[in-house]
């Protein structure tokens, strides 16, 4: 189970993922991050801090929106990832393709 909640923060939005996103659950931040990219706002931090799980399902998710984020110039950051999570990111290659930070300091100076 997962729960992705959006705000404003400044001059970005914060998303942030707690639980797990598997099969079942990557909906969720697929609707999430669609919501985000639809908004027109060009600054997002994903805060993984209190992400303990993520599927091939959940990484498809991140993958699928890699063109949209670089065709429309926008700044998307994730930090906080835990070994485990931040492994399966570095075992498809998507640490090449996506922002990753350690916390949320770094991420925003990304921005």
């Amino acid at each position: 189970m997962v729960d992705v909640k959006r705000i404003q923060e400044n001059n970005y939005d914060l998303i942030t993922i707690v639980g797990e996103v598997d099969a079942s659950s990557s909906i969720e931040l697929d609707t999430a991050l669609s919501e985000a990219l639809a908004s027109g706002h060009k600054s997002f931090l994903v805060d993984c801090t209190s992400l303990e799980y993520i599927s091939s399902a959940g990484l498809g998710v991140f993958m699928s929106y890699i063109e949209d984020i670089k065709k429309n110039n926008v700044k998307l950051v994730l930090y906080g990832l835990n070994e485990k999570v931040a492994n399966v990111f570095e075992i498809l290659g998507l640490d090449q393709l996506l922002s990753i930070k350690k916390d949320k300091e770094e991420a925003k100076l990304e921005l």
